[in-house]
């Protein structure tokens, strides 16, 4: 039944995506409003598609805002775009993979290089740019995905597009956000259990997608902690970083 089931949905997840890949493209050709929210409905529906029950808490951004969040899966993307109008930071290798790399383009993703610092202060200027078009912008400055269990220390380096000024004259609000992985079909999940769900490593990503679907339904709590104020980008990064720990931390002990 497990491999059926995975079958069905992914067959759905492709069919779906195929037809709906022309209209996002004409929307962001016309640039029409819609091109920011229509992958928010896209990704509601695959949440829902692939067993993801999420439990939001706090409140989502409606403005600009850059998100640091802690980052455990390519599930993460799904999650995140089911909450809220969105578009990703994500490295320049994304780009190039087949099929995934079309579906960040058409979600609008800023891609960045890492591990050149040399290329910093372009990426830093790519994000501010988006931000001051007033985009809500998701980081993950932990700079790879781990097993979920943890959240790994923040890079500080793209920080610093938080100085960013907005049209009222404002800083770009950075907004801690922390996501932990807590059931597996309805029951609580252990520290081994979440490998399944969590790609991270040397994971190749299409055997794991099959396997996460496999696993069954998926139980999420994401939590959007207030936002931060104007400081230091080093002190942001670990403000946020012991923020979202704690947050995690909280919610993989079933603290409300």
């Amino acid at each position: 039944m497990p491999t059926i089931r995975a079958a069905a949905i992914l067959a759905v997840f492709l069919v779906v995506t195929v037809i709906l890949i022309p209209w996002q493209w004409l929307l962001l050709t016309l640039k029409l409003p819609a091109r920011r929210t229509f992958p928010y409905r896209y990704h509601r529906f695959v949440a829902r598609l692939f067993g993801i029950h999420i439990r939001v808490k706090g409140t989502p951004p409606s403005k600009a805002t850059l998100l640091v969040a802690n980052h455990s899966s390519w599930l993460d993307i799904v999650i995140f775009s089911a909450t809220a109008p969105l578009s990703f930071i994500a490295k320049s290798e994304v780009n190039n993979w087949p099929f995934f790399g079309t579906l960040a383009r058409l979600q609008r993703t800023v891609f960045v290089t890492r591990t050149r610092r040399s290329e910093t202060g372009m990426a830093r200027d790519a994000i501010a740019q988006r931000l001051a078009e007033g985009d809500v912008l998701v980081l993950f400055p932990e700079g790879t995905s781990n097993d979920g269990n943890i959240v790994l220390p923040f890079k500080s380096a793209l920080l610093s597009a938080a100085d960013t000024l907005l049209a009222d004259g404002t800083k770009v609000p950075v907004q801690p956000v922390s996501t932990a992985y807590v059931a597996r079909q309805g029951i609580p999940m252990g520290r081994e259990n979440r490998p399944l769900y969590a790609w991270y490593g040397d994971m190749e990503l299409v055997p794991h997608l099959w396997e996460a679907l496999k696993a069954g339904p998926l139980d999420v709590v994401v939590q959007f902690h207030p936002p931060l104020p104007p400081m230091d980008r080093k002190d942001l990064a670990k403000i946020a970083w012991e923020t979202v720990r704690k947050g995690q931390a909280a919610a993989l002990a079933g603290i409300s």
